[in-house]
């Protein structure tokens, strides 16, 4: 089969790209003709990208040997969008001006609107129309496949643009009404993000066509690791990393990743590990403060936070705080919150109440965790896939609503238990890993509130209290439910029958 894919970003770093670069790989596993849109400027780097096409004064130009045998194959075009990237949370991409989509005008929408239309144009006209198509997030997506005529197309909506962009700012419902009426169906990971669409774009008889569409997990990369290769496993990754070309990673400093990962390689106890995005709703002032507790009765854990975001400097400060044991000023943070991240102040009420009354000695158990916070920078997919088995849990704090828990999900089929805050695509997750080994259905979950940092440092305490071995085994019945829960190749099948509006339903929590 043909199959057109837009996504408009690009096809590593996070959850959106790589849910893309994951499906394009297994939709040519399959044996399909894959042309996807999207705007990664060294597509043609990756492997598994055959062909990569272009705009030039001779308009769409394609370059590549194409597939070397027979089935598959992989053709990446890039848009000529000019340097303006619009996106639902700031984050700098190399060679473009990222910037959110409320601070755009509708002149400057339109215009990326049109040249996307134009674009999917020249490709069809290229390739022929496509057997089935996919349109990735609400907007703008599924508005460039409805302008330029193709029928019929899934959308697949990731949550970040609804929660970040729709929800606060309803000037974009048009757009998202433009491209979901003439939609065959509409993908969503989780029950939550389907009734958050549902109440936000009501009128359109969305519910009919909403069915369930979660990330998929590459459980060839993501599996688990014997304790006694976990060191050697994470020094090998901070090798690569010594060894790679500089600037090989955007925005990362290659020198402080791999002290970061020796660090942590040289644990003299458990390994915790955090994966995402560095930003205030990513709750990551949770885990850093619930961090002291957890160092309590385990001497010796390191705490590993692999990502980037505007609030890393925040988080930093907190770590640095607490490990100084100065509570005052480690609360002027939490009052600050949000204020730190480039935005106005905005208290961070979890935090700020913990630390209002922290527990007895607290200051002193925080000052002996001084330096066993490490940060890597930004990790590319398969270098967390190289250092998350080796951890011992990995911790999921989100206090804003997720689409899906796909970082849980890999870190499931990783064996390490994913401790997640009990709220909307996490709590989808956590139920069918719970229900499937129920002997993480007490630590796998912690609850959003006032006892947020202390109930998060006792479900880390509880598992790391579990026998080793007997964690173990209990990672790889983890790792089992993973594979028979989240598979790409099952993702890859739902994505064509979608297209045609066969979907799954979506179950009712």
């Amino acid at each position: 089969m043909r199959i057109l894919i837009f996504h408009g970003y690009l096809l590593r770093g996070t959850g959106s790209n790589i849910y893309n670069a994951n499906l394009a790989r297994a939709l040519a596993g399959l044996g399909h003709e894959v042309h996807l849109l999207c705007q990664d400027r060294q597509a043609g780097e990756l492997d598994w990208v055959d062909a990569v096409g272009d705009w030039g004064e001779r308009g769409l130009e394609v370059s590549g040997s194409g597939p070397d045998g027979p089935g598959g194959s992989v053709t990446v075009y890039r848009p000529p969008i000019g340097d303006l990237l619009p996106v639902y949370v700031e984050d700098p991409y190399e060679g473009f001006d990222a910037r959110a989509f409320p601070k755009l005008s509708d002149a400057e929408i339109e215009h990326y609107i049109e040249t996307n239309v134009g674009a999917v144009g020249d490709v069809i006209g290229r390739t022929g129309p496509p057997d089935a198509s996919l349109a990735n997030h609400l907007i703008m997506g599924p508005a460039v496949f409805a302008r330029a005529g193709i029928r019929p197309y899934a959308v697949k909506n990731h949550g970040s643009d609804l929660e970040y962009t729709i929800k606060p700012h309803p000037r974009f419902i048009r757009w998202v009404e433009e491209g979901l009426e003439p939609a065959a169906s509409i993908l969503v990971g989780s029950h939550h993000t389907a009734a958050s669409l549902w109440q936000t774009v009501p009128g359109l008889g969305l519910e009919a066509k909403t069915g369930l569409g979660p990330p998929g997990v590459d459980t060839d990369r993501f599996s688990p690791l014997a304790d006694d290769r976990k060191p050697k496993a994470i020094s090998g990754l901070a090798a690569r990393i010594a060894a790679g070309p500089e600037g090989s990673t955007f925005g990362r400093d290659a020198e402080a990743a791999v002290a970061a990962l020796g660090d942590f390689a040289a644990a003299e106890g458990p390994r915790v590990i955090f994966i995402g995005k560095l930003i205030v709703s990513k709750g990551v002032d949770l885990l850093i403060a619930a961090w002291p507790i957890v160092c309590a009765e385990n001497p010796g854990a390191r705490l590993l936070l692999g990502g980037f975001g505007a609030y890393e400097e925040g988080l930093r400060a907190l770590a640095g705080a607490l490990g100084n044991g100065d509570i005052a000023a480690a609360r002027e943070i939490a009052d600050l919150g949000r204020g730190l991240e480039g935005g106005e102040p905005g208290r961070l009420d979890y935090l700020a109440g913990f630390l209002a009354e922290p527990p007895p000695g607290y200051a002193s158990i925080a000052r002996d965790t001084a330096g066993s916070i490490s940060f890597s920078g930004r990790l590319e997919h398969d270098e967390v896939a190289a250092v998350l088995p080796a951890a011992d849990v990995m911790v999921v704090p989100s206090t804003f609503p997720e689409a899906f828990g796909m970082v849980a999900a890999e870190g499931a089929a990783a064996g390490v238990l994913p401790i997640c805050a009990r709220h909307s695509g996490l709590a989808e997750v956590t139920s069918v890993l719970a229900a499937e080994v129920p002997a993480v259905s007490g630590p796998i979950e912690f609850e959003l509130g006032p006892g947020a940092v202390a109930g998060l440092a006792d479900r880390i305490n509880d598992w790391l209290d579990v026998d080793p071995v007997e964690r173990a085994a209990i990672g790889r019945e983890i790792a089992d439910a993973a594979d028979r829960n989240w598979s790409w190749q099952g993702v890859a099948k739902d994505v064509i029958s979608a297209s045609d509006g066969k979907i799954r339903p979506i179950a009712v929590p």
